[in-house]
């Protein structure tokens, strides 16, 4: 016999082994993955007792959960605080711009300078003067001044029915 003392053998059984070393990696894993922290969390929350034979590993995921949901706050707050940079920077000098340039169009256009004469007025006084124009131009002023001659003449109908019933 050796002097040296046997070593005792655990008295767990080879599926107890195993089912130790599944929960040791449980620990490992929770903390990179909120999935199987979730269902840890669920399993041992739906067991008092593994629950608490198992307490450090039912904080593992808790903190694992929280942390994962404070680093989607935070991503989330700097998603927003890009768009409204970009918005900023962007989009609102873009929209600025596109109104500047609508109203300086209306007020460049009323700056120019008025024109002198009417650009048709010439050539209006070239086609007065030939003859066939100058004689349909007179007809028609001789036309328009013979309604309002006609108006003057003849009374109108609510005269004539006033004056009816008193000859009646």
């Amino acid at each position: 016999m050796s002097p040296e003392k046997p070593r005792l053998r655990s008295k767990r059984s080879g599926v107890e082994f195993e089912e130790e070393r599944a929960w040791i990696t449980f620990y490992r894993r929770v903390g990179q993955d909120t999935a199987i922290a979730t269902e840890v969390l669920a399993q041992l929350e739906a067991d008092p007792e593994m629950k608490r034979s198992r307490l450090a590993l039912y904080l593992c995921c808790k903190e694992s959960l929280r942390t994962h949901g404070a680093l989607q706050a935070r991503n989330r707050r700097i998603g927003q605080f890009v768009r409204r940079l970009c918005q900023g920077l962007f989009v609102v000098p873009a929209h600025a711009l596109r109104r500047a340039v609508h109203l300086g169009g209306d007020i460049a256009v009323e700056c120019l300078p008025e024109s002198a004469q009417e650009p048709a007025a010439p050539q209006v006084r070239q086609l007065t003067q030939e003859p066939e124009f100058a004689q349909a131009h007179s007809a028609f002023a001789a036309q328009a001044t013979l309604p309002t001659q006609a108006a003057e003449v003849t009374p109108s109908r609510s005269s004539r029915s006033k004056a009816a019933p008193s000859a009646a």
